[in-house]
């Protein structure tokens, strides 16, 4: 695995870097500088235009992965990168039309419980678009194992032009309504830069002409459509339904409880840049034992890392929240329900890199379909009962199921098993150290509290991990930093 941690490492500090400015901006900037209902505007367009994305590419950003390996010549492979290039268009084209002559009765159908969403509504599939060609671009540098750039743009970059915007806010250079549109332009530029890189790495040799396997690109891509499309749909499904229930003040509290939850699924955002195309790599050879220690590596080193930013999020959330405005203090209990589904998300591994690249892969559509109608009858049901906790535990109990469906698909059908006994003894730690640390308040500032439990939930829990060898991969790299710490002092 040393391409699989170097690469994994470098994205992991990467997407922290950003989380630390998406940070700023989700718990500070946004919060003080735009106000509620722009922050739940920029939410809910940001959600829908990620629910389009998969249709703006038409799941081309996947197909090049599963595909990409399978050509031998460089004539094949340009023939394959000029047809996935212009796909989209296939569905960007009629979209468009749709969406000109059809605005008024779309825009309306979306701003019946909120208005001030009519006059913003264009904005999304534009945005989508930007997202869907990134996607796109990235991955044709993640082929050819480059995806520390793509990773930098896609959490950092992005997320400085924000900051930057939202400075322009509070210092009167823009107005809100106008940071609204800035998004559309930070999401373009990145778009572009990203397509630069893309051909640098491999420039295109443009070949018009179908690629020996081009029915079973099309059919995979609409499949990706479908799964990917769901897949958003899901991740989203709560912001674009609560903007039916209730008033759009309400999504920006909920997006600031997601944000933190969501901290927790970073390193398996990071990890899977490189070990996705490995693993491709691995079943398109039929190395079923390679493909497995994978999997168990990649499980454990998750848990380990991501274990360690849960606790740290659980045992901080009441101070954390201290600091934010006291209508944001109904998000604590969202990001105990959805903190815990991504925890159990995150174990699983490479899970659905093994899925997608699998002949079982259209098994994902029906196990998403079933996500997507649990979530929406569960969110149908609670939303009204019980506001923005309601969403959260239906959130929580449809990942819940969609994860352990997927689990025992890949366990039943293709004799893989993420799981060892390290994986019980690491939620014991896990356990350990949050009873040890949740119940325990220093006297002092909020963040000053904060930095203190960190630092001792760190070294406690980092410290019986590495004692207890529960992986080979966190323990290299506490061995490495201590080298270079020693080599620097000594």
């Amino acid at each position: 695995m040393g391409i699989v941690l170097n690469q994994s490492l470098k994205n992991t500090v990467i997407t922290y870097i950003g989380f630390a400015i998406g940070a700023v901006n989700t718990l500070y900037m946004y919060v003080h500088f735009l106000g509620d209902t722009y922050y739940g505007l920029v939410a809910f367009i940001l959600s829908t235009a990620n629910i389009m994305m998969p249709l703006m590419a038409f799941g081309v950003h996947n197909t090049v992965v599963k595909y990409f390996n399978e050509y031998k010549t460089e004539d094949e492979k340009s023939t394959f990168l000029t047809f996935v290039l212009f796909l989209p268009f296939l569905l960007i084209i009629p979209f468009s039309l749709i969406g000109y002559f059809s605005y008024h009765q779309i825009a309306e159908w979306l701003s019946v419980k909120n208005s001030i969403v009519y006059d913003y509504v264009w904005q999304i599939p534009i945005i989508g678009l930007c997202m869907g060609y990134f996607e796109i671009f990235y991955a044709w540098v993640k082929v050819h194992m480059q995806s520390v750039l793509g990773n930098f743009i896609k959490e950092v970059f992005i997320r400085i032009l924000v900051t930057i915007s939202l400075l322009s806010v509070y210092y009167n250079w823009i107005t809100p309504k106008e940071f609204v549109y800035s998004l559309m332009i930070i999401y373009l530029v990145s778009m572009i830069i990203m397509k630069i890189y893309a051909f640098k790495v491999r420039f295109p040799s443009f070949k018009f002409r179908f690629p020996f396997n081009y029915k079973a690109i099309i059919t995979y891509s609409l499949f990706i459509i479908l799964t990917g499309g769901i897949a958003n749909l899901f991740l989203e499904i709560d912001k674009l339904m609560l903007n039916s229930y209730v008033d759009i003040e309400n999504i920006a509290y909920y997006s600031v409880a997601i944000f933190i939850a969501t901290v927790i699924a970073v390193p398996s955002r990071a990890m899977h840049q490189i070990t996705y195309p490995i693993t491709a790599k691995l079943m398109s050879e039929n190395k079923h034992d390679e493909l497995n220690d994978l999997y168990k590596k990649s499980s454990i080193t998750l848990q380990i890392v991501g274990g360690l930013i849960f606790l740290g999020i659980l045992v901080n959330i009441n101070q954390l929240y201290l600091l934010l405005p006291k209508q944001y203090s109904g998000g604590v209990f969202v990001v105990f329900t959805i903190g815990l589904s991504k925890y159990f998300d995150l174990i699983l591994g490479n899970n659905n890199a093994i899925i997608f690249n699998s002949k079982y892969y259209k098994m994902v559509l029906f196990l998403g379909v079933l996500l997507v109608t649990t979530a929406v009858l569960l969110n149908m049901i609670f939303i009204p009962l019980y506001g923005l906790n309601g969403t959260a535990f239906a959130t929580m109990i449809a990942i819940t199921i969609y994860s352990l469906a997927k689990l025992l698909f890949v366990v039943k059908r293709m004799n893989l098993f993420p799981f060892t006994q390290k994986t019980i003894i690491a939620f014991g730690v896990l356990i350990a150290c949050f009873l040890l640390f949740y119940f325990w308040e220093f006297s002092f500032h909020p963040i000053v509290n904060m930095a203190l439990k960190s630092i001792l939930v760190t070294i406690i829990y980092m410290s019986l991990s590495y004692k207890l060898k529960l992986s080979l991969d966190v323990n290299q790299v506490i061995v490495s930093v201590f080298k270079k710490i020693k080599k620097k002092f000594y």
